[in-house]
């Protein structure tokens, strides 16, 4: 049965490049609002504040905003639920230090945890029935690691990182090829030593797959009574109840429901990451 790598930790180089990042982005050439309004003296007292219930992601992440001259109390942990008005972290230090990076923690934390709670909404959902909600990698440029990081905080799971870490066989691999067997078997004689997963549409395509052998099925756009019957199908075969069936496309969280009562493993949602409304966060500071 499939189970693809899980973002658990982010290397600390990673998150350092990425602050860095936002930072100079903001402020290449420092805050001049803030400093012509302040004195490098100046100090003050933040914090953060849920403005509605949601799923944070990304605050423990907060130290990498500042040096040791900022003192920063975290109240809760990615992972966990905020209420409305809820304090999540609070920092105090130089005012132009905090307020000039306020954009960019919010930017960060609220597009964070916007995803573990519009994760977290699904995977209520497929915990009922035992099947994995799964992102995909239609993520943000450069903030894949962060995002599917922060769909793990919601308690849905990972699909395959990026093109090196797993095999999935779609439909332009399977042209380009000019056949499943064609693609199918050059893919066996590399040996990659990674699980197999293809993309199928109809049951012809199943069937030739079966054939030869695979570790996976990704059941393209299928409606779920064609999904029943597909999963019956595999499950019917030598070592069927071995092999990872997931459903995709066009699933919406008013239709989760039925897919999940389907029999499949798992269900890969682009949603989780692609269109998600950041999280309701807010920043208060007191001179």
């Amino acid at each position: 049965m499939i189970n693809y790598e899980q973002v658990r930790e982010i290397p600390e180089e990673v998150i350092k490049d990425l602050v860095e990042l936002c930072i100079e982005e903001d402020m290449p050439f420092g805050d001049k609002t803030a400093e012509g309004i302040f004195s490098r003296n100046d100090v003050c007292k933040a914090y953060i504040e849920a403005e509605s219930e949601i799923v944070i992601a990304g605050i423990k992440y907060l130290k990498y905003f500042f040096d040791e001259s900022v003192k920063i109390q975290i109240f809760k942990k990615d992972g966990e639920f905020c209420k409305k008005g809820e304090r999540i972290a609070e920092m105090s230090g130089f005012t132009i230090e905090i307020l000039s990076k306020e954009r960019s923690i919010l930017n960060f934390i609220q597009r964070l945890s916007g995803i573990a709670t519009q994760a977290n909404k699904y995977a209520k959902i497929g915990s009922k029935y035992g099947v994995k909600i799964l992102d995909t990698r239609k993520t943000t440029p450069g903030l894949r690691t962060f995002e599917k990081y922060a769909v793990r905080c919601g308690g849905a799971c990972n699909h395959r990182t990026n093109l090196s870490t797993g095999i999935l066989i779609k439909d332009n691999h399977i042209q380009a090829a000019g056949s499943i067997k064609d693609a199918l078997l050059k893919i066996k004689e590399k040996n990659f030593g990674l699980p197999i997963e293809l993309e199928v549409e109809n049951f012809e395509q199943i069937k030739e797959a079966l054939e030869i052998g695979i570790d996976g099925f990704l059941l393209d756009n299928m409606n779920p009574e064609k999904t029943i019957e597909a999963v019956k199908f595999i499950r019917n075969t030598k070592n069927g109840d071995e092999i990872f069936i997931e459903s995709s496309g066009g699933i919406t969280y008013e239709t989760l429901e039925e897919y999940c009562k389907t029999g499949v493993n798992a269900i890969s949602i682009g949603a989780l990451t692609h269109s998600v409304k950041a999280a309701d966060i807010h920043m208060e500071f007191e001179m």
